[in-house]
């Protein structure tokens, strides 16, 4: 007989460490080109004039100036509207 429960497979060993999302440049802030101003997963924030999205959804400033946010409603493909913060760069 064995004199020990068989162990199972423990569930919490991954320690990966974070990925350091968020916005990274706030409104007011004077910005160069191509800096970062948005780390996020999915397009939770959305790019505006003087900004444009990366293929990660990385949000960067395509133009030299200023930083400023504003709430916009998104219009989905199936014609429901979700409210979206938009991220523009304006001299």
């Amino acid at each position: 007989m064995s004199h020990v429960k068989a162990g199972g497979s423990s569930k919490n060993v991954h320690d990966s460490p974070g990925q350091r999302l968020g916005v990274k440049r706030f409104g007011g802030q004077k910005v160069n080109a191509g800096e970062v101003l948005v780390r996020q997963t999915g397009a939770t924030k959305i790019a505006g004039p003087g900004t444009y999205m990366s293929r990660n959804f990385t949000i960067h400033a395509a133009v030299t100036g200023t930083v400023s946010f504003a709430k916009v409603k998104k219009t989905k493909f199936t014609g429901k509207s979700v409210p979206r913060t938009q991220v523009m760069v304006s001299n």
